[in-house]
């Protein structure tokens, strides 16, 4: 098991060993501040978009359900004509940076979140470390009202007029600290200027989304393979996000609750040996993961279990579009 993987199961199950690292999370929190103070004094550049720039992030490590988020928003902005773009910062990808995303573009070479997203939704985008750069490409080949950036939060080198920070009740903040000791890649206090969508079926606030689960299907389909779903049959579950519970519960939403647990780090590149196992039964996996497996699927077609994808989509609540509506009709982007 690799030091991250160890230390994400730590954070999920607040162990106490991890007061050993606050050291390194006092340094951390002080590097942290440092760097922000120096971007907000002017001593390092902030880039300003000639467009709004709306950031969708998170405070925490692991996953709290912003990619469906962002999924959910651009489609709901295609589906009202304004024009919008996404950057990220292309994680785990290869490059070379920046670079535009397209239906053919791999997850080796941009990340997993980035070829997710185009394939869910065809939305003009482009990724890289440097935000700027990603931006000027899309605004090179795009005309775009608005900028969607996949996470960037922490991101002080990006200005942004509106941030939307995605918390998971159920996994919350949990031991409140910094990293390492912690997952929090800021303060709480941060959740005070941003504006917070509760991830949770009972929700605190106005703001919330729920993640649904939609109708499992075959990632690697053959001439004879069966396509009937059958959640009562024992699963091979395999998964690489920041927090593999919710996946698990997913599993359980729709009956599956017979499977053999295979969990690996968040952005894990899989390997051929990650889906061979000594049995012919079915592997269930996260669409996040099954872009990577598929590349795997390409060139190892001899894997015969078959392998089932668990979408799922994010559902908010009223109160998150008129939310919306009102900060972009401040850039004059109006939505009826």
């Amino acid at each position: 098991m690799s030091l991250a993987h160890t230390i994400q199961n730590a954070w999920n199950k607040q162990a106490k060993w991890l007061v050993l690292l606050r050291p390194l999370s006092c340094l951390y929190g002080c590097a942290f501040s440092l760097n922000k103070a120096l971007y907000q004094s002017g001593f390092k550049k902030t880039y300003h978009a000639p467009i709004p720039v709306m950031v969708i992030g998170n405070i925490t490590v692991g996953g709290s359900g912003k990619t469906p988020l962002l999924i959910q928003l651009v489609r709901y902005l295609q589906q009202h004509q304004v024009r919008v773009g996404v950057i990220s910062r292309g994680y785990g990808g290869a490059g070379p940076f920046p670079k535009i995303v397209d239906l053919d573009t791999t997850a080796e070479e941009v990340g997993d979140e980035p070829a997710l997203i185009v394939q869910r939704t065809q939305v003009p985008m482009a990724v890289g470390p440097n935000r700027q750069q990603s931006i000027e490409l899309l605004l090179e080949k795009y005309s775009l009202d608005l900028i969607l950036s996949d996470d960037g939060l922490q991101h002080w080198a990006l200005g942004r007029q509106i941030e939307w920070v995605v918390l998971d009740k159920t996994r919350g903040l949990g031991n409140e600290k910094l990293l390492p000791e912690g997952y929090l890649r800021e303060p709480k206090t941060r959740l005070q200027q941003v504006s917070v969508i509760e991830h949770t079926a009972h929700p605190d606030t106005a703001y919330s989304m729920m993640l649904k689960v939609a109708d499992p299907y075959l990632l690697n389909k053959t001439h004879n393979t069966s396509l009937v779903f059958d959640p009562k049959q024992r699963f091979h579950a395999v998964v690489g996000i920041g927090y593999p519970q919710r996946f698990y519960r997913s599993l359980a939403e729709i009956g599956v609750v017979d499977v053999e647990h295979h969990a690996f780090a968040d952005h894990y590149a899989y390997r051929i040996d990650d889906l061979i196992f000594d049995d012919d039964l079915p592997i269930i996996t996260t669409e996040k993961d099954a872009v990577k497996i598929k590349a795997v699927l390409a060139q190892h077609p001899q894997i015969k279990n078959q392998i089932w994808v668990l979408p799922v989509e994010a559902s908010l609540s009223d109160a998150c579009y008129t939310l919306l509506k009102q900060q972009l009709q401040q850039f004059h982007i109006h939505i009826d």
